[in-house]
């Protein structure tokens, strides 16, 4: 079952398929969640509210060939997104132990959050019809308003995508 998923995913992303049907809007507080990232850590959007702006980068699973590439960008190009007051995560419906070895593999230098009970996901609106979230990326502010909805990710350019979002919503520099 498993490798009939990741083919699956592995062809929608290679045509770009994302299903973005979200009653979330630019202007909506962004809904809070606590996932366990790669490192052990759990990570809660409240805990940034007033102090930093969160990137959230969802992607539909890990080790398939545009979250690689997705995430490879990041981690590369993270030097560009760092220049911004923002933290930034990928976050997957994938179990814990499968995104810890992803991030082994990609060598990412950021947080991957999962988040497999799907809580977050059916929060954000996210869960496509195969059951894993849609690659779109939430742009949130101090406030923890969402700024930004992003549906339309290119993987292999996703770091200076970011980056450049981030300054055309004048998100400060550090």
């Amino acid at each position: 079952m498993k490798k009939s998923i990741l083919v699956i995913c592995s062809l929608v992303s290679l045509v770009g398929f994302s299903a973005l049907a979200t009653d979330l809007k630019v202007g909506d507080i962004a809904p809070n969640f606590k996932l366990q990232a790669t490192t052990g850590d759990y990570y809660q959007l409240s805990d940034y509210k007033g102090k930093q702006a969160v990137v959230l980068a969802w992607y539909p699973m890990a080790n398939t060939r545009g979250c690689t590439i997705e995430c490879k960008s990041l981690t590369e190009q993270g030097h560009l997104i760092r220049e911004f007051d923002v933290s930034y995560v990928m976050a997957s419906v994938d179990p814990i132990d499968d995104n810890r070895d992803f991030a082994e593999k990609t060598g990412a230098d950021f947080p991957m959050l999962s988040d497999p009970t799907k809580t977050a996901a059916k929060a954000y609106q996210v869960l496509n019809m195969f059951k894993v979230a849609s690659r779109v990326t939430f742009y949130i502010s101090k406030e923890g308003k969402i700024v930004k909805i992003d549906d339309n990710i290119s993987p292999k350019s996703a770091a200076q995508d970011m980056a450049y979002n981030l300054a055309a919503l004048g998100i400060a520099k550090q």
